[in-house]
């Protein structure tokens, strides 16, 4: 039988311990919203957005989220050094938020599947991602709305 000193010292390390290991798994999951430039229909990121520190060693992001007024996120994929797609992040078939998932992008709503270039690998959905025009040079990446 447990003494009641120890039930209410375990129950206030698992009051106390559930936000902590919670703030530090949503952490590991936060998306990166790029800082951008519009000018008219055309959105520059510099590619330097792919890049950061961790532990004193610069890393590269495979992708960056794009964040355009109340509109869904567009996420911007690096294909390789000079070609990048870019793809509304919205669902053609009821209108849900699509999340990244490894190469594909998913559907959580209902379990549409789409390639990282926006293409339809599964339905319900019945039809591609919206995709923008993309173009880079030595430093930016021109997204075309």
């Amino acid at each position: 039988m447990m003494e009641r000193r120890k039930f209410v010292k375990d129950c206030c390390t698992l009051a106390i311990g559930l936000p902590v290991a919670g703030a530090v798994f949503a952490s590991c999951t936060s998306r990166y919203f790029a800082q951008i430039q519009m000018s008219g229909n055309r959105i520059l990121v510099r590619k330097s957005e792919f890049s950061f520190l961790k532990n004193e060693k610069r890393q590269e992001r495979n992708f960056v989220f794009i964040r355009i007024e109340d509109e869904f996120p567009i996420c911007l994929i690096k294909l390789d050094d000079s070609n990048y797609t870019a793809s509304l992040m919205y669902c053609s078939h009821q209108g849900c938020e699509t999340q990244l998932e490894g190469e594909i992008f998913v559907c959580p709503c209902h379990g549409s599947e789409f390639t990282k270039k926006g293409k339809l690998m599964k339905g319900p959905a019945d039809s591609d991602l919206k995709t923008y025009k993309t173009e880079s040079d030595d430093e930016n990446i021109y997204i075309y709305l």
